[in-house]
Parts: structure tokens; C-alpha cells; sequence
């Protein structure tokens, strides 16, 4: 890291490694608020407010990834404790198929998925998408999660042997093969 890159209130971070996980940071926020862009960028405006400004400190004890999933991932739980409700990924995804040209058996096999993703319990669901759709590892998703590695194993371990499960019963014929 350059010295005059790195932040004034939080010097192992750099300006440009910020800006290289802006993207994926991006997309968990996303799918931390139900897919609501405004809000999605006002967690993101919270999260870098917190580390210019210092209050979240970056010590290196994880990856720079891993612990800016984790301040959004805690600035989200903290805007919606007291909010129930929650947009299902599929429902976006579903809205935006006008937009979007997928074929209609390509997107009957994404509605498949994403139907048995959503089935999951929640953190089930959330290892899930850090994993597959976020590229962490178990390790990285857990601390982000705010679960120990074992706990994220087992939600992990969990998770996949449900949606085999589920998918093998919407396709008999072709798990025996």
C-alpha cells in the first residue's frame, strides 16, 4: 500500500483497495435491505463513514474484505431489528425479468434455486449467498455472519444437504443418474 493511499483514521486501509471491493460490498448490501438500491446506498454511505472517520478500526486481524462485509452486515441488522419484513430475493429478481432478456427455461430453473434458497432458514440462507454468490470462504462468511467457523460449518453443511435434497425431489429421474 502506498503511504499517501492509505486512510488518515484508519491507516491499514487503503483508498484503493476500498475502492476494489466497492462492487461485491456493494451487493451484500443489497441484499441485506431487500434489494432497495436507496437503502442499500445508505448503509454503504454508513459503512465508509464509519471507516473514515475511524469508529470501526481495520487491525488486520481478517481480510479487508471480511471485515467490511461485517460492518454492513451489522449496520443492517442495527437499521432493521425492529423491522419483520424482509423482500425475498426471487420477488426482485422476478420484477425485473421485464427488463431482463433470459430465456423462459433458463429462468424456470433460476426460480427453481432461488425458490429453494429462499426456503432455507435464515442463516442458512445467508452462508449461502456469501459463499456462492459473494466468493468467501466458511471462514470469512462466519465472521461476517457473527457465527464461530463450527457454527458456520453446520449452517453451511446444513444448507447444501437441503437444497439436494429439495432439488433432487423436483428431479427424481435425473439424481439417479
Amino acid at each position: 500500500m502506498r503511504e499517501h493511499d492509505a486512510l488518515d483514521n484508519n491507516p491499514n486501509i487503503s483508498q484503493q483497495a476500498l475502492e476494489a471491493l466497492h462492487g461485491q460490498l456493494f451487493g451484500w448490501a443489497l441484499s441485506r435491505c431487500g434489494y432497495d438500491d436507496a437503502t442499500a446506498e445508505d448503509l454503504m454511505q454508513q459503512a465508509y463513514v464509519e471507516v473514515l472517520s475511524g469508529k470501526a478500526r481495520f487491525e488486520n486481524r481478517s481480510t479487508l474484505k471480511t471485515f467490511m462485509f461485517g460492518i454492513v452486515q451489522n449496520l443492517a441488522r442495527s437499521r432493521f431489528r425492529r423491522k419483520n419484513t424482509r423482500l425475498r430475493v426471487i420477488d426482485a429478481y422476478a420484477a425485473e425479468q421485464d427488463d431482463v432478456a433470459v430465456p423462459h427455461e433458463e429462468y424456470a430453473n433460476l426460480k427453481i434455486v432461488w425458490d429453494a434458497v429462499e426456503s432455507l432458514p435464515q442463516r442458512q440462507r445467508d452462508i449461502t449467498e456469501l459463499v456462492f454468490v459473494r466468493d468467501m470462504t466458511i471462514e470469512e462468511a462466519s465472521t461476517v455472519m457473527g457465527v464461530t467457523v463450527g457454527t458456520g460449518r453446520v449452517h453451511y453443511d446444513r444448507a447444501k444437504k437441503s437444497l439436494a435434497e429439495r432439488l433432487a425431489s423436483l428431479h427424481p429421474k435425473e439424481s439417479m443418474q
